[in-house]
């Protein structure tokens, strides 16, 4: 399993880009930077995004992906709850705001929707998918991907703490987290249901408490003026965990 960071900030900028994920150049996860970091033929090549929630920077390149694969006569097929596809169907892809891509063409959509059942595994092409819920301001899940080889990747998408029974679910080999903010902030993080350092820590330890092992880990959706200090202070968590746990940047490639 090959993963490309895409996008690995809540906020855009020349430098940064917000969260998106590449899996063997045919799974996205999220789509917030998927038409500004692929090219036209490696937009083509994708088989699915597989969306955590409808929070515009996890949704806002949708519209555009899709736009730009009908007019090539391509369908792009989407994975996610409920709440994606109504915020898709009566805000982005309405007709207003941009082509009812739902349901145009006729008989021949470019955006195929299907419903993802937490708990439940979804077969994507040779991979599989489970969705499971995490404790966000909005409704969402984090996706097990698993490739045709057995790797097992874990992304959580945005989260706050409290991710015991999410961990009860999933067996990674390769976890990417979210830390939104650094520990200063820690306040704003609860209310808004996001990660720092130290809740991150609490999590980890929750889940090697709970699976008797603690995968490598990868942070996304840093806001990036506070970078150095969320640098600083998961370099400590790493040391008392001992444990490899890295900052995503642009371009990143992992390989599982």
């Amino acid at each position: 399993m090959d993963i490309k960071v895409l996008g690995a900030h809540n906020l855009e900028s020349q430098n940064s880009k917000l969260v998106s994920l590449l899996i063997d150049d045919v799974l996205a996860l999220d789509a917030g930077a998927l038409t500004s970091s692929l090219s036209f033929s490696a937009q083509q090549k994708l088989k699915a995004i597989l969306v955590t929630h409808q929070h515009y920077d996890h949704i806002r390149d949708i519209p555009t992906i899709a736009f730009n694969l009908s007019l090539q006569g391509a369908i792009i097929h989407i994975y996610s709850i409920p709440t994606v596809y109504e915020v898709l169907a009566a805000n982005l892809l309405n007709g207003r705001v941009y082509s009812k891509l739902l349901e145009l063409p006729q008989n021949n959509p470019t955006v195929r929707f299907t419903i993802m059942e937490a708990g439940k595994s979804e077969p994507i092409d040779d991979y599989t998918a489970l969705a499971i819920p995490v404790n966000h301001g909005a409704a969402a899940v984090g996706y097990q991907i698993t490739s045709p080889d057995d790797k097992v990747l874990f992304y959580t998408g945005d989260t706050g703490p409290g991710l015991t029974d999410c961990w009860k679910c999933v067996s990674p080999q390769l976890l990417i987290i979210e830390v939104t903010a650094s520990n200063r902030y820690e306040e704003f993080a609860r209310e808004a249901r996001h990660l720092t350092p130290a809740l991150l820590e609490q999590e980890l330890v929750s889940f090697r408490e709970v699976k008797g092992y603690l995968p490598p880990v990868v942070l996304v959706h840093m806001n990036p003026e506070l970078e150095r200090e969320i640098e600083a202070e998961i370099a400590a968590v790493a040391r008392t965990l001992n444990s490899p746990i890295g900052l995503a940047y642009e371009g990143m490639q992992i390989h599982l």
